[in-house]
């Protein structure tokens, strides 16, 4: 669990992106946003397929550059 203790002289806005930080480094929002809405185990393997796919297309297009 993110949090951030702040000292005598510390300012709330360095507090406040040292927060955020921690929190997207955790990956918190995204995992909120995937826990949202309930996600059928068939259109999960689909999604998971198509962004495997997209990986792929994305190293050979890198491969074919060089």
């Amino acid at each position: 669990m993110p949090g951030v203790i702040l000292g005598e002289n510390d300012n709330f806005d360095y507090a406040l992106r040292k927060f955020k930080k921690q929190v997207e480094k955790a990956g918190i929002l995204s995992e909120l946003k995937k826990r949202q809405h309930y996600e059928k185990p068939s259109i999960q393997k689909k999604k998971k397929e198509a962004a495997a796919r997209k990986r792929l297309m994305k190293k050979m297009r890198k491969m074919q550059m060089m």
